[in-house]
């Protein structure tokens, strides 16, 4: 599970990634805090490197049970503002990146090419 604030940004590049890294070898979602649709920038970023995120669509964590995830990843520092059982469960990261919402494009890329590294690593390591 990724998780971010509005689930429009950072946690749907993450879910694409892990998606497409993980060669269907993981079930991998994303939700948020609160909703918001998916930023069209993301969208775009993501399909420069041959991943498409359109399909995708913002869902509320509230959907969720913590106990169906063996790794919650929050994105965007909102790990303290999660329930205790999505904190608690086998694998908890909270990366703290930055929100690239109306900024230039160049800085998704950026951010985009962070999360595909952190998302490989997860996969690499054995923890997604």
């Amino acid at each position: 599970m990724f998780v971010c604030q509005h689930n429009s940004r950072r946690s749907q590049m993450a879910e694409g990634f892990a998606r497409a890294l993980g060669a269907d070898k993981i079930l991998v979602t994303s939700a948020g805090l609160k909703t918001h649709p998916v930023d069209p920038l993301a969208v775009q970023v993501m399909s420069e490197v041959g991943i498409d995120i359109s399909q995708q669509t913002s869902k509320p964590l509230d959907n969720f049970k913590p106990e169906d995830y063996d790794a919650v990843i929050s994105l965007c520092g909102c790990g303290v503002n999660l329930p205790q059982d999505w904190i608690l469960q086998e694998v908890f990261e909270d990366w703290q990146l930055e929100d690239p919402a109306g900024k230039p494009i160049e800085v998704f890329r950026a951010i985009r090419d962070q999360i595909k590294e952190k998302v490989a690593s997860l996969i690499q390591n054995g923890l997604l």
